[in-house]
This record gives structure tokens, sequence and C-alpha cells, in this order.
């Protein structure tokens, strides 16, 4: 029986450092049907380069060279309408999978059936060397982590490592892609998805995530950051698909959450309009 397709859209955009790293660990899998897509940002730092090196050796792969750079969700979105997969993993080019990350994630979708379209799992913290920093679950055991439906959850938490996700392709055709409006993709994905597909965790230990400096999750603190006025927007979508009054209440703790963040970085614009969206619940 074959495996079905696994498509990895690695996104790079100034990571000539790590890439290399990024698209070794992919094609070191023990899954034996992979669909790799490379797409390079407009990297201005010479990743191009090495990706081309890199290419010359895996010509299986596909490159595709933005001119510009367009934005990590619009890029992700011109891989993705390529791809022919059944099964997805966004792969940013400072990260590595574990050799076994697509075998365990094919194994986990697929036993726990077409209701569940996304699975996630522990992930092992990393410094820019590659040298261990912690755990994702020392900071959010396993006990902590729901599966299954996890909309409210999700809605007032965080706990989802963000590239240890993998899922199936019907839950991207329903959001019809990332929405490129956003600064970022997780947070919109994790409460669009979890709307009408279950969620299921791993404990195991399938990405290791670099800590990178200039990354864009060590800057979404700053003061005016478009990934702060993303949150907000999404904020905007969390009330209009939320159904009762549990996942108002969960709404409101993480919108108060956002206000705090807002305040003690003296953004107060963006704090007047999560004050706002408040009072409008």
């Amino acid at each position: 029986m074959t495996s079905p397709l696994v498509t990895v859209i690695c996104v790079c955009y100034n990571h000539a450092r790590f890439v290399t790293d990024a698209l070794d660990s992919v094609v070191n899998q023990t899954y034996p049907n992979v669909e790799l897509i490379v797409i390079d940002d407009g990297s201005t730092d010479g990743s191009g380069k090495v990706i081309k090196k890199w290419m010359a050796t895996h010509q299986d792969a596909t490159l595709i060279m933005n001119g510009k750079n367009l934005g990590y969700c619009k890029t992700f979105n011109k891989a993705f309408q390529i791809s022919k997969g059944t099964f997805y993993i966004d792969l940013s080019a400072d990260d590595v999978l574990m050799p076994r990350r697509i075998e365990e994630g094919v194994n986990l979708l697929e036993k726990s059936g077409a209701d569940f379209g996304v699975t996630f799992s522990d992930a092992q913290y990393m410094d820019e060397q590659g040298k261990p920093i912690r755990l994702h679950s020392e900071k959010y055991p396993h006990a902590t982590i729901p599966s299954g439906d996890i909309y409210e959850e999700v809605v007032q938490r965080y706990f989802i490592c963000s590239p240890t996700m993998m899922f199936r392709r019907s839950v991207l055709d329903s959001l019809q892609g990332y929405d490129e409006l956003l600064a970022f993709e997780d947070f919109d994905f994790w409460i669009r998805a979890s709307r009408n597909f279950k969620f299921i965790y791993s404990p195991e230990v399938l990405v290791k995530k670099r800590v990178v400096v200039t990354s864009m999750s060590a800057k979404q603190f700053e003061r005016s950051d478009p990934q702060r006025w993303s949150t907000l927007e999404v904020c905007k979508k969390i009330k209009l698909l939320n159904r009762d009054e549990k996942e108002v209440f969960a709404l409101r703790k993480r919108i108060r959450y956002e206000l705090r963040v807002s305040l003690k970085s003296f953004d107060l614009k963006l704090a007047h309009s999560f004050w706002k969206l408040l009072r409008s619940i």
C-alpha cells in the first residue's frame, strides 16, 4: 500500500546559516514519500546561493525564488498552490525535524480519523549554535495539553509550539490558505482550524526549534510590531466564530492578556483598540 504524500514547505528568509540543517532534516526522514518545496522569500544574506548549492545534489526538491520579500503568509500560500500532498508541514528554515517526525505524524492522523485535522508535539528548543536549551514541555507539561476540540483552550492561552504542527490538506483547503493580510500565521491558523477540526497532541519531541535573536517570534512583544496588530485582527475573528458564553469568556481572558502586554510595551494605540474590543463583547 502506497504511503500518502507528505509535503514539506520550507520558507526561508535570511536564514543562510541554518537552512542546510533544515533541508537535511527533511531528506533524512524515515518516511518514504515526501515532497519538498523550498521557497526563498527575497533573502539578502546569501540564502539563495546556499539553497541552490544544496539543491544541486537534491534535485527531487522544488525551489521557488521570490524576486522580493512577500511576507511569510503570501510566500507559504504560493508554494501551497503548486503542492500535491495529503499531509503538510510548514517548516521554517531555522528549525529542524527529528528523523521520525513525518512517520509519527502520519500514523497519528491516520489512526485518529478524518475529523482530526492537525497534530502537534513536544519540541526541543536550541540556540543558534544548535545547543539544547529546554523542552517545550518543561513550561507546558504534557498533562496540561489538550487534544480533540481545543478551540476554547487555544482562544484563551498559548500551548502549541508552532513548528511541531502537521496537518491535512483538507484543513488548509477549508481555510483557503493562510490569511495574507496578517503578519504571522500560527494563531490565526489555530483558531480557524480548531473551529472545525480536532487536534491531537504527541508527547514525543519531534522537532527542534531554534531560538534566533532576529526571528519574528523574538520581536512579537516589541512596541508597534505588526504581529501584535495581527493578533488584534485574529481576536476580532474569534468574536465572530464564538458559539457560546464559555468561548466568549475565553476571548475576554485573551484580550485582557493582550491588553496588559500592550500597556507594558507602552503601545497605547493598540491597547486602546484591545480595550474597545473588550467592551464590545
